[in-house]
């Protein structure tokens, strides 16, 4: 039976959750997750985790921070005057925004605290930090 290397073209089902049991991620009811392994389009814990199954095998990844979204950086986080927040914007913590660099680059911040003159963003992958555990089925080698 055909194994998984690098360079192959796979398609799997997953079920992705955080080490509490939390659900983050999850194919179910959708098309499998097709991506190219070794290419850098998963998280590296997902890409290797692959190698070597063979169609429906099914494995639990539990992939480090490291290989997952990495630590969080702190110099992602950071404090931006209330002064500066549109009129009509009222911001919650836990709120998605998005934000724009001197460059014009969008990109995603979610409000981590408010404070009375400030609010802090945070411009982290929101998996970042987090060790995950993938349960994953091989549905395809192309």
């Amino acid at each position: 039976m055909q194994a998984v290397k690098n360079g192959d073209t796979v398609r799997v089902h997953y079920h992705g959750r955080l080490t509490n049991g939390t659900t983050f991620d999850s194919s179910e009811g959708r098309d499998p997750l097709e991506f190219k392994v070794g290419a850098g389009m998963v998280i590296k814990g997902f890409d290797n985790g692959v190698v070597d199954m063979t169609i429906g095998e099914k494995r639990t990844l539990n992939i480090p921070v490291e290989e997952a979204y990495g630590p969080k950086n702190e110099e992602l986080i950071m404090e931006f005057p209330k002064e500066n927040i549109p009129s009509d914007l009222n911001p919650q913590v836990g709120m998605d925004l998005q934000m724009s660099n001197p460059q014009g680059q969008v990109f995603p911040v979610k409000v981590a605290a408010i404070g009375d003159s400030s609010i802090t963003l945070d411009a982290n992958h929101p998996l970042a930090g987090e060790a995950l555990i993938f349960d994953i089925e091989l549905v395809e080698i192309k």
